[in-house]
């Protein structure tokens, strides 16, 4: 199983009534979440870890969950409120008001932490959950905790805007981005972090992509670099694109036989190509549409 362990959110997207009147749509959505359910759509064995509320957004979440084949039972779940993202347009542009104080995602602890069955095989770290404490402690304490038994990905997917104390930002990621086995980063994320795709291979990685939009995604690993292109595709927008990109890459490594510590740090790119072009390929279908709505196999 794939684990995908991070943020679960409802977003309050704006829309407007037949009468005419503001509204908001209340979506199920969260960078790691999104990822979750791409992966179970995509066919790869995913679970999802992450606080979970028994309130009506929580119950919806978990429905959006089973819909998609995940598995959440080792996701603890509270009366907290759930996590909630209104979502505000001025001229096309998002800006985003979190709902986050004494959320079950924000609160998990770390005795919350699970044991893991040896049939975990990977896990997914990234998002918003590594800013805000003491969730963010915790999922860099199991990712410190299972690195070099299990594969590890982390893709930071920085929003500078959603930063509250960088110092400590930084030290978290700081600690888990040598640990990580995969890692994936934007341009942006890359300038923010200070950092090139050599450093993070030099400081432990066995891979990293670096996502350039239309002109594809970059896999360099110790020996080697190679641009994949990106998959063509009418970009309705782009909402969940990088969150099924992940999967997809996760979900084509389960399916070639490489999601493990020592396949993968022994394979060419010329082996881990095909995995990336099946997360190009899903991202591809998600932009074609509204919304994070990852792509179910068969679309494929």
């Amino acid at each position: 199983m794939i684990l995908s362990c991070g943020e679960a959110l409802i977003d309050m997207l704006p829309r407007e009534t037949t009468a005419g009147e503001p509204a908001f749509s209340p979506l199920s959505g969260g960078a790691v979440f999104n990822t979750a359910i791409a992966l179970g759509r995509l066919g790869a064995p995913s679970g999802y870890f992450g606080g979970l509320s028994t309130d009506l957004f929580g119950t919806q979440l978990c429905a959006t969950l089973d819909h998609s084949h995940v598995d959440y039972s080792l996701s603890p779940r509270s009366e907290r409120p759930t996590t909630l993202a209104f979502v505000t347009l001025t001229d096309g542009h998002a800006k985003y008001a979190f709902y986050d104080e004494m959320t079950a995602g924000r609160m998990l602890a770390a005795h919350d932490l699970p044991a893991l069955h040896d049939t975990v095989t990977a896990l997914f770290f990234g998002g918003i959950s590594l800013v805000s404490e003491p969730a963010a402690d915790s999922y860099a304490m199991l990712c410190l905790r299972e690195a070099g038994k299990r594969v590890i990905m982390i893709d930071p997917n920085i929003r500078p805007n959603f930063i509250t104390d960088e110092a400590a930002y930084r030290n978290r990621l700081g600690s888990m981005l040598p640990k990580a086995d995969i890692i994936k980063v934007s341009d942006e994320d890359m300038d923010w972090l200070g950092t090139t795709p050599a450093d993070l291979i030099a400081a432990g990685t066995a891979l990293v992509l670096v996502t350039r939009g239309a002109e594809g995604v970059d896999a360099t690993t110790a020996t080697e670099t190679l641009r994949v292109p990106a998959t063509r595709a009418t970009v309705v927008d782009t909402v969940g694109a990088g969150d099924t990109f992940n999967a997809g890459l996760l979900a084509g490594l389960a399916r070639d036989g490489l999601l493990n510590r020592d396949a993968l740090r022994s394979a060419t790119l010329e082996t881990l190509k095909s995995a990336v072009e099946l997360g190009a390929q899903a991202a591809a279908i998600t932009v074609s549409r509204a919304g994070a709505n990852p792509p179910w196999l068969n679309e494929l």
